[in-house]
């Protein structure tokens, strides 16, 4: 009896993993290895299939997961083509994580606070003419916005615009997630602080006219100088640390969307 105790401890189940996991592993394998460069087209899924010894709808649930990975596109017609994942692609994924590490709204600003007038200073001194009429035209946008909603949206866009502007991927894959689960926090400052609102458009105005002078020591103050009010509204209070399940935001709503 004992021999075979601790032959048991020895070995495990053997999990074996499913064929059409496997096939995507490799699709995924050969795009990052650089076997299947961007923009060539992948082979048909009966090529595919034949490969790798799989039936076709094996390769078309591999293909799918593949796809929403962001790494493949349909385009002309049916065919699969190779492409670079967008920011929005990879966002969603880390957005959920960070809710399920109940992460709190003073985490997020502990966060914003470093990487936001990072993505400023950056701006400022890489940012061309189309990034600043972006930025330009949110400005006018939320100048005309009378709606609490519609401003959120706004202001979650401005601050993507100056990452952007920033034209470091590494910061904006950073800062996307958590401004996706911070900026729902806007809707309980406008409700609490009347003159919050219009902080935020001279903020946003202040930061636009230092990316226009290419003054990246005037982003950095003006963005570090717009941000006391959400920590001024929670500080003392029982919500301090709370989540965003306490709050009872829902993971599957973007900011603005109904519960």
């Amino acid at each position: 009896m004992a021999g075979a105790s601790a032959t048991a401890e020895v070995f495990r189940r053997v999990v074996i993993e499913p064929a059409y996991k496997a096939v995507s592993a490799e699709i995924e394998r050969a795009i990052l290895g650089g076997a299947l460069p961007l923009g060539a087209a992948l082979p048909t899924e009966q090529e595919l299939a034949e490969r790798f010894g799989v039936h076709r709808s094996t390769v078309r649930e591999a293909i799918r997961q593949v796809e929403q990975e962001g790494l493949l596109q349909r385009r002309e017609g049916r065919r699969l083509f190779v492409c670079l994942p967008g920011v929005h692609d990879l966002t969603p994924r880390a957005t959920r994580l960070l809710m399920l590490q109940q992460t709190t709204f003073h985490e997020l600003w502990e966060l914003a606070m470093s990487l936001e007038p990072l993505a400023a200073r950056l701006a400022a001194q890489r940012a061309v003419p189309q990034d600043l009429q972006a930025l330009h035209d949110n400005l006018a946008a939320s100048q005309q916005c009378s709606d609490d909603v519609a401003m959120v949206q706004l202001d979650l866009q401005f601050h993507a615009l100056v990452g952007r502007a920033s034209h470091n991927h590494a910061l904006m894959l950073a800062r996307e997630p958590a401004g996706l689960l911070y900026n729902p926090t806007l809707l309980q400052v406008f409700a609490h602080l009347p003159q919050a609102r219009q902080r935020n458009l001279a903020a946003h105005q202040q930061i636009v006219d230092a990316l226009d002078r290419r003054d990246a020591d005037g982003c950095r103050m003006d963005r570090q100088a717009h941000g006391g009010f959400p920590t001024r509204l929670c500080a003392g209070r029982p919500g301090h640390g709370r989540t965003h399940r306490d709050a009872g935001l829902n993971p599957k709503t973007q900011p603005g969307d109904k519960q």
